[in-house]
């Protein structure tokens, strides 16, 4: 027996949902009562129940508008439960096996500069100009001998102006919800048909405050 899903009514003045998401895919075994779907209105997200176990058949996609009372999915009510021995199966099936063959790198280790009790250390001139522009020799990279910070160094570092990002922020578009675009409708409408004013009354409170004393 198949049976024909359809859009339950969220409220007597909503006419149109919107599938948001589909918690299931197609061909899958659900049981009674399971969340197959949420559904967005104008009003609130909801969740759309199955009203029976067996195999579903998705007759919608995500983002496409539904009238209320339209089927939006079939369930095979006929169709038996698949054991877990034979799910278990089919995933080994789908995933293939693969060998990784990893390649050991040979690295070869960067000379060290020579340390000694100067390295990083400033000369009192470079540690005035450091002093001056708020900078740690710590942050600094010393060019001189045995790694000494030079007056040069100091006066070509730059302080730090926080963590640079260096990349390009992303960006993601996605279509609003019937709510979110209800809400959106609703606030242009207010800005479109009221006046955007602001009244203001002084009022001498001296009288007031001496009669209070």
């Amino acid at each position: 027996m198949i049976l024909e899903m359809k859009v339950p009514s969220p409220g007597e003045s909503i006419k149109e949902v919107e599938i948001a998401t589909w918690l299931v895919k197609d061909g899958d075994y659900v049981e009674k009562d399971q969340a197959i779907a949420e559904v967005d209105s104008d009003k609130a997200t909801l969740e759309l129940p199955a009203e029976a176990s067996g195999i579903i058949s998705l007759k919608a996609e995500e983002g496409d508008a539904v009238a209320v009372g339209a089927i939006v999915c079939h369930i095979d009510t006929d169709a038996a439960k698949p054991s877990a021995s034979a799910s278990v199966a089919e995933v080994k099936k789908e995933e293939p096996k693969t060998v990784e063959v990893k390649k050991e790198e040979v690295k070869v280790a960067a000379p060290v500069a020579p340390t000694s009790y100067a390295s990083g250390t400033p000369s009192p001139a470079a540690r005035k100009i450091l002093d001056e522009k708020n900078i740690q020799p710590s942050d600094i990279v010393g060019t001189g001998k045995d790694g000494r910070i030079t007056k040069d160094d100091a006066v070509n570092a730059v302080p730090s102006m926080g963590t640079p990002t260096g990349g390009t922020r992303g960006s993601e578009r996605t279509k609003l919800s019937m709510l979110r675009r209800k809400v959106a409708e609703r606030l242009v409408a207010a800005k479109n048909d009221t006046a955007m004013l602001t009244t203001f009354n002084e009022v001498n409170m001296t009288p007031i405050n001496t009669l209070r004393n």
